[in-house]
């Protein structure tokens, strides 16, 4: 009988912190959360989270007209930052690489044929172990960017060198600040 009592207690309990939970707005469904959209590249999607994509196509599609390779190679052309540094021992993105990575992102969005391999790279200081998980983190921060902008899984990759593969081979802070990237390498065009 004790047993049964704790047993209702509970469960009314239960019944009213849901209750309690839900907050009375008639919008919702049971269970549902609201969520504000503050992604990268939320102001221009549409109602349907899709902004002006349409079945693969861009409508109003800013690299139209130009070969791939003239857009990835062109220094003018916003694409040809292909190179995103980082600090000493971090994986953060600074504002300015995620503008450079939405306009990357819109890229992909509009060229779903066209891939991405995502290389990450590390400084010469620390474990050969540390510096290829060091890479990958790196590397994996750019794809979480570009897949929260709609980009597929299946048009990224992520490869980790570490410390394998500097582009300077020197030992001061001029070269680690070099070797401390993520190279996007453009594949499938």
């Amino acid at each position: 009988m004790r047993l049964q009592f704790f047993a209702v207690c509970a469960m009314t309990l239960g019944v009213a912190l849901l209750q309690g939970c839900t907050g009375g707005d008639g919008n919702l469904r049971r269970g549902d959360v609201p969520v504000d959209d503050i992604s990268i590249g939320a102001d221009q999607r549409g109602a349907d989270g899709r902004g002006t994509e349409w079945g693969g196509a861009n409508l109003q599609d800013e690299f139209a007209g130009r070969p791939i390779k003239e857009l990835l190679t062109d220094q003018n052309s916003p694409l040809s930052r292909q190179v995103f540094y980082f600090e000493f021992n971090s994986a953060e993105l600074s504002a300015e690489d995620r503008d450079a990575l939405a306009t990357h992102a819109r890229f992909l969005n509009s060229r779903r044929d066209v891939a991405l391999i995502l290389e990450g790279h590390a400084d010469e200081r620390g474990s050969r172990e540390y510096n290829l998980a060091l890479g990958e983190r790196r590397a994996k921060v750019i794809e979480r960017v570009l897949s929260l902008q709609g980009v597929t899984i299946d048009q990224i990759q992520v490869i980790s060198f570490g410390e394998e593969r500097p582009d300077a081979h020197g030992h001061d802070e001029e070269s680690w600040r070099l070797n401390r990237r993520v190279k996007l390498l453009y594949t499938g065009y």
